[in-house]
């Protein structure tokens, strides 16, 4: 991809005026023969200079309106280091938008933005491909400093792979960087399938060193990614990730993610991914009071792990998009729509009222419970009647607890609407079972 298909000349460069003028300046040839006697050398010599002099003024003069031309129609699509990739000329007032991860002094125009975005839209979609951001940490991989391992987990230490044949390992000491990384079962198989439908980016707000590092673990021979690689100096809002440095249309974009609250603009490209916690400075950092997968001496099962189940979802939502039945004009559609279609089947329909979840007074429908429930399909109510299929609950003793184990309804704990949310799919109610609380027995 070109940012400057149409450049007016082919680099702002001010190189490229100097080889020009030198060119010129070669080219003159005294009025001299070579048989010349020495005894005119020096009036040759001055003569010569004279010349070069009345050229380089010429040149000044053609090269000065030539730029003044170029500068006066030019658009400025896009600066490095402040001059126009285009035209040449300076501007310091910092406009467009930071590539820094496609080249760390390119800043590129809304109008530029757009036609990249619109020239590679419809390249991808011809070849039957979207867009695929991906989180790095508790996504793709969980990383940890070498001095937060504990006892329990010392003995990784000595089971980390070879960095000779990356591809086939999955836990990594970077001794540079005193990290170790794991990269979560399934990965390898995820990405390669992924790449079969979409062109992928990686986006973390981690440092760029580290996310080239993890890159590197992930795609070791730079099939998935090459410069997409986005991190958080190339963040145009603090605290939040944007599509605004992403060259995809935001309607051919899904996200994978495990934190919703770095995403507020772009919450219906999301898919929420559960947090993969490896290690136990991981469980810690999140408040876990619990053994992490490396302290169990366990790990996620590749078969039905979290990447085997979104990499599901992810085909579902290719084949959906790209049906053959809704015609051929892809760029008319949006996958927000059919991850929103799909989303809201998996509890379609269930009739949900909570009990004891929300805090008293608390506007239920605000919580996100309520909310995820409706994402899911659900449709929630604060009463019970007999057309509620589920009360959502933390204590089998509240009345409207008693009210569904008496009517037939299922009581299912507050984790099997998570549950459903992260696996795409209404689980088995007896697998979340409600207990009285400690105050009732």
């Amino acid at each position: 991809m070109s940012v400057a298909t149409d450049s007016l000349v082919n680099s702002s460069s001010s190189d490229d005026f100097a080889a020009l003028l030198d060119a010129e300046l070669d080219s003159d040839s005294s009025d001299g023969s070579p048989d010349q006697d020495c005894s005119d050398d020096e009036d040759n010599n001055a003569e010569g200079e004279r010349t070069k002099r009345c050229k380089v003024l010429e040149m000044d003069s053609r090269v000065e309106v030539q730029v003044e031309a170029i500068t006066d129609s030019c658009t400025h699509p896009g600066f490095l280091r402040d001059m126009c990739i285009c035209c040449g000329k300076r501007m310091d007032d910092g406009a467009g938008v930071a590539f820094g991860y496609i080249h760390k002094d390119l800043r590129l125009g809304s109008d530029e933005v757009s036609r990249l975005r619109d020239a590679d839209v419809r390249t991808l979609l011809r070849n039957k491909k979207l867009y695929l951001v991906l989180d790095l940490d508790h996504t793709l991989l969980n990383s940890t400093r070498l001095e937060d391992i504990n006892s329990e987990e010392d003995y990784l230490k000595s089971q980390t792979d070879s960095f000779e044949d990356i591809s086939k390992g999955s836990l990594f000491r970077l001794d540079k960087m005193r990290m170790m990384t794991k990269l979560r079962p399934y990965v390898r198989t995820f990405l390669q399938e992924a790449s079969n439908m979409f062109e992928m980016y990686i986006y973390t707000m981690g440092e760029r060193a580290y996310a080239i590092e993890m890159a590197k673990l992930l795609d070791p021979g730079s099939l998935y990614f090459n410069s997409r690689v986005i991190s958080q100096a190339d963040c145009t809002q603090r605290h939040q990730k944007g599509l605004d440095v992403v060259l995809g249309k935001d309607s051919a974009v899904l996200i994978l993610d495990d934190t919703e609250a770095v995403w507020q603009r772009h919450k219906d490209n999301l898919i929420l991914m559960e947090r993969y916690h490896y290690f136990s400075s991981s469980c810690r950092q999140f408040g876990f009071n619990c053994k992490s997968l490396s302290e169990l001496k366990g790990d996620e099962n590749e078969a039905d792990g979290a990447l085997a189940t979104v990499l599901g979802v992810l085909k579902k939502i290719h084949s959906n998009f790209f049906d053959a039945e809704h015609g051929n004009d892809f760029a008319a559609r949006d996958v927000r729509q059919v991850l929103k279609k799909i989303r809201n089947e998996v509890l379609g329909d269930c009739k949900i009222v909570f009990s004891r979840v929300f805090p008293t007074k608390f506007q239920a429908e605000n919580h996100h419970l309520w909310k995820m429930a409706e994402q899911l399909g659900a449709r929630c109510a604060v009463e019970v009647d007999s057309t509620v299929t589920h009360v959502v609950s933390t204590d089998a003793g509240t009345e409207k607890s008693r009210w569904a184990v008496e009517n037939g309804k299922y009581l299912v704990h507050p984790k099997w609407l998570e549950a459903a949310n992260y696996l795409w799919s209404k689980k088995p109610e007896q697998e979340f079972p409600v207990v009285l609380s400690k105050k009732r027995k």
